[in-house]
């Protein structure tokens, strides 16, 4: 017989929080309705976390965790071509695009937050900065493999596909399209040959 491991509170707590945070928004999110969703009484909530900032950087921190350790992943799937590896980077990033209010969960919650959560934007801006160093080496990689272009800036690109992913998730978002980001892909990948 297999024994079922339960969900601990502070896991409740914080998937219903992410969900909170990314559907209605940070702001609007009282840890009452928290505790009201989840089940989790206040008391343990505080007991885990300390106050409402405390959870917003312990969801933060756990899916840049998420997401690094996934394009990890997909980074070193070198039998594939590079413009696939990076496709796959960028539906990654679209993966929770339905449910955020700014189309990229971590946009979302970039936006929601106040300068006076410079460790949330800090390590955001600092994923971001990661990401972009990432799609740079794959570029980097593609011009080594002779799939793009030995013209190509590696830099500069990857600076505009990044912000191309996150302007593509946030016109999805808004205009429910959902062949605009696939539509996008196709377009950057002609663009490097």
């Amino acid at each position: 017989m297999i024994k079922k491991t339960k969900t601990s509170n502070r896991s409740i707590v914080m998937r219903v929080a992410t969900t909170l945070f990314l559907e209605k928004g940070y702001q609007v999110t009282s840890m009452d309705e928290i505790v009201a969703v989840s089940k989790v009484s206040k008391t343990n909530i505080y007991y885990h976390f300390k106050s409402k900032e405390e959870l917003l950087a312990a969801i933060v921190d756990q899916m840049v965790d998420h997401y690094n350790h996934i394009i990890v992943d997909i980074v070193q799937k070198t039998h594939l071509p590079v413009v696939e590896r990076i496709g796959e980077i960028t539906m990654l990033l679209s993966e929770h695009q339905s449910n955020s209010l700014g189309g990229c969960p971590f946009l979302t919650i970039y936006v929601q937050t106040s300068h006076e959560f410079e460790f949330v934007r800090e390590t955001i801006g600092s994923f971001f900065q990661n990401q972009m160093h990432t799609i740079e080496n794959l570029l980097q990689e593609g011009i080594t493999r002779k799939e793009f272009s030995s013209q190509l800036p590696p830099s500069q690109l990857a600076a505009l596909i990044l912000s191309t992913i996150e302007g593509a998730l946030f016109l999805q978002h808004t205009r429910k399209d959902p062949l605009l980001l696939p539509n996008i892909l196709q377009t950057l990948a002609f663009m490097l040959k």
